[in-house]
This record gives structure tokens, C-alpha cells and sequence, in this order.
């Protein structure tokens, strides 16, 4: 499988950010010093102990992460992390032999209504790991690579709450939302994006990209790593599209 160069890092400095994105990616990276701050030793500190890619830098030689969770329901604030699933990319190129999953203990039952949907039941999540564990996995496969998810925000959210609890912080991430992608790319062609059209699986149909089975954090992962690299070849022909062109401006999460 093609590789794709190693990144050139530039440093987390606001001085260094393409104009499109300085002033965000100066709170960024202001924001992602005070984490590493107050991050303790460990997954976490050294993940943001490296430099993230500069803006300017093109997607083609950029290392992401595409990460999936699944959880107990929809409110970071109550609910919780059942499992977490990535994959690695070099550029577009998927690597297959990086993908992982965790499954995560909760400290009460699982819903019946969510143990339907992504069918994580009791005893299965017995058997999984705690969450702090769980999250030093996940920022080991993370470091060095700019996360990818599929409706980000939800992602981010969840994340946030868990590190909170378990680092004392909450990390600001370089993200890429697809699903913001492939409704950039719509308003873009002038095509109509029909309700629930920007669901996973419906764009992923849209993009001839075989059909998955959903509600899997494996699963999903690589269902969103395989889109991002079927939007990013309809936008980015040449290969030099700019990462900061793609990232996904969360609101305050940190």
C-alpha cells in the first residue's frame, strides 16, 4: 500500500498559520498548550506534546485518524462511551493493519433503547476495558494524525466529557468533519441535500463505497475513512488542497 510522505511540521504558532485559519489557530494552539499543561504524564501529554500540521500544509501529506464511538445515547453531560474504533491514513491511503477498537466498561446498565441500536449489551460491555484505558488507547493511535470523524461535533463532545473526567482537561483536536465535507461539496455543485441526506451510509451509497454494517465503531471508522477519501478525490485532484481548507471549526469545546 502507497504511503504517503512524512509530514513537515511547522510549530503551533500563530504566527506560522495560513491566513484562512490564523486566528482560530491561534486559540488553538493557545488552547492546546494549556491542555498539555495541566495533562498528567502519559497517552494523553504525549499526544499533544506533538506538534500538530500546520494549515497550509496539503491534505496528501497529512496523517489522520478516522475514530468512530459508540454510546449510551446522545447527551455527553449523562451519557457514556461503549466503544471507540479508528484507522489510520496516510493522505487518502488507508492502512488496514492500524485499525483498533475498545470496548468500554460503563459504571451503570446500558439502555435497552441503545443496546438495540449498536447491539453493545451488558454483558458484552463487561467486558471491556475502563474508560481511562480506553482513552490511553485512543491517543496513542491519535498522536501525530488529525482526527476524522463523521458529524464531529458528537465525536468531540463526548471526548471532551471523558477527558475532563479522566485528564482534568479537555484536549483541543485538529478534526475533520465529513459530513460538513460532503455538504460543502453540495452547496458547492448547487445539489440539494435532502433530509437525513448526509447520513454515513446514505453518502456513502452516493459514492458506490460498499454498504456496512452501521452502528459498529470499527465499522464506522473505516466507513469514514473511505468516505473522506472519495470527497477529498472529487475536491482535490492535484493533491495540494490545504489541510486548513477541511478542518472542522467546533464550537468552544475546551
Amino acid at each position: 500500500m502507497t504511503r504517503a510522505a512524512a509530514p513537515q511540521r511547522e510549530a503551533c504558532a500563530p504566527g506560522r498559520a495560513a491566513f484562512w485559519l490564523a486566528p482560530g489557530y491561534w486559540r488553538f494552539c493557545r488552547a492546546r498548550d494549556h491542555a498539555r499543561s495541566q495533562a498528567p504524564a502519559g497517552a494523553l501529554r504525549d499526544c499533544l506534546n506533538t506538534p500538530p500540521p500546520a494549515p497550509s500544509q496539503p491534505v496528501a501529506r497529512t496523517r489522520f485518524l478516522a475514530v468512530d464511538i459508540e454510546t449510551t445515547g446522545l447527551d455527553p453531560q449523562r451519557d457514556a462511551i461503549l466503544s471507540i474504533g479508528w484507522v489510520a491514513l496516510d493522505g487518502t491511503s488507508i492502512d488496514l493493519a492500524t485499525a483498533g477498537h475498545v470496548l468500554v466498561r460503563p459504571q451503570r446498565e446500558v439502555p435497552e433503547q441503545s443496546a438495540v441500536i449498536h447491539g453493545i449489551t451488558d454483558h458484552r460491555a463487561a467486558t471491556g476495558g475502563t474508560p481511562g484505558e480506553a482513552l490511553d488507547a485512543l491517543f496513542r493511535a491519535l498522536d501525530g494524525r488529525v482526527l476524522i470523524a463523521h458529524h464531529a461535533a458528537l465525536e468531540l463532545g463526548f471526548l471532551a466529557r471523558a477527558c475532563e473526567r479522566h485528564y482534568g482537561t479537555r484536549p483541543p483536536l485538529a478534526v475533520v468533519d465529513t459530513l460538513r465535507l460532503a455538504e460543502t461539496s453540495r452547496r458547492r455543485a448547487g445539489r440539494p441535500i435532502p433530509a437525513r441526506g448526509l447520513r454515513l451510509h446514505v453518502l456513502r451509497g452516493e459514492y458506490n463505497l460498499p454498504a456496512r454494517r452501521t452502528h459498529d465503531a470499527l465499522l464506522d471508522a473505516l466507513g469514514a475513512a473511505e468516505l473522506f477519501a472519495a470527497l477529498i478525490a472529487e475536491r482535490d485532484p492535484t493533491g495540494e488542497l490545504p489541510l486548513g481548507r477541511v478542518l472542522f471549526r467546533p464550537r468552544r469545546l475546551w
